[in-house]
């Protein structure tokens, strides 16, 4: 992984962010802290390209962002997508979940990071749905 110098100042946001995390923030941190989740190694709150990411996993290219209600707001949504797209260009896949996601289904908000990351297939599909 290539290193990009980091800011002073987004190096002293990010450690500030890192101790106060929301309660969705720290409910996904506890399950992929440390390797728990399907072995992958993530940062909290680290600097990418002048951004503080809520969680990435450097080693295979995934960030993890936990959003609150302020992200529905048009000016916010606005910056998220160019934040995305430069993240996107460095070769960086981006997934988003909504605070109450998290709060409310941490299982299926994992088992979508796993998926992505590659280590684990996509669910198949209800088999009621099919028609023989």
């Amino acid at each position: 992984m290539t290193h990009h110098r980091v800011s002073p100042i987004n190096r002293g946001n990010a450690r500030k962010m890192r101790k106060e995390m929301t309660d969705a923030e720290l409910k996904l941190w506890n399950e992929v802290r440390a390797h728990r989740l399907m072995g992958l190694s993530f940062r909290r709150q680290m600097p990418i390209a002048g951004y503080i990411v809520d969680f990435a996993c450097p080693d295979k290219k995934l960030i993890v962002e936990i959003d609150g209600s302020q992200h529905a707001h048009e000016e916010v949504s606005a910056s998220d997508v160019v934040r995305t797209t430069k993240l996107e260009t460095l070769g960086w896949t981006i997934l988003r979940f909504w605070n109450d996601d998290v709060i409310r289904d941490i299982d299926n908000v994992c088992q979508h990071i796993v998926i992505v990351a590659g280590l684990a297939d996509a669910p198949a599909p209800p088999t009621e749905d099919l028609v023989l």
